[in-house]
């Protein structure tokens, strides 16, 4: 299972960004296969917040657009809805002090815990295809 950060949904769906071609090209594809999906609210919810933001720069969506574009995800099959078990607390706990995840890198560990609990690669845009000049994927 692929676990994607919102960055990458970010990159791709905002035409104003420089990444936006080569992240909605990826996305696109990884959508269109059989390979599991797996969408924690985290994402869900950063996107939402951050593409109907019209004080921020970049193309924005109206929140009615934003809904329809997660309902139309939700509607293939390979994708599902993650959300934290009753033992997250223990790997998160694992990813803060292992990993020396304080401050911002916080929702960085969560994602990771979360990734780990279903067994999945964690694909934030930092290792993401898209982008393979940096560091490797969380698995």
């Amino acid at each position: 299972m692929i676990v994607l950060d919102a960055n990458i949904l970010l990159y791709a769906y905002d035409s104003a960004s420089s990444k936006h071609a080569k992240a909605r090209a990826w996305v696109e594809d990884v959508f269109s296969q059989a390979t599991p999906i797996g969408l924690p609210w985290q994402t869900v919810g950063a996107f939402l917040r951050i593409m109907t933001n019209t004080r921020l720069p970049g193309e924005r969506f109206s929140l009615d657009e934003a809904v329809q574009l997660v309902d139309r995800w939700l509607e293939q099959p390979n994708v599902r809805l993650l959300a934290q078990g009753d033992d997250h607390w223990l790997l998160l706990r694992r990813m803060i002090v292992e990993g020396q995840a304080p401050g911002a890198l916080v929702s960085d560990a969560q994602l990771a815990a979360l990734t780990l609990e279903y067994g999945g690669v964690l694909l934030p845009i930092a290792t993401s295809p898209v982008f393979p000049d940096s560091a490797g994927q969380i698995h």
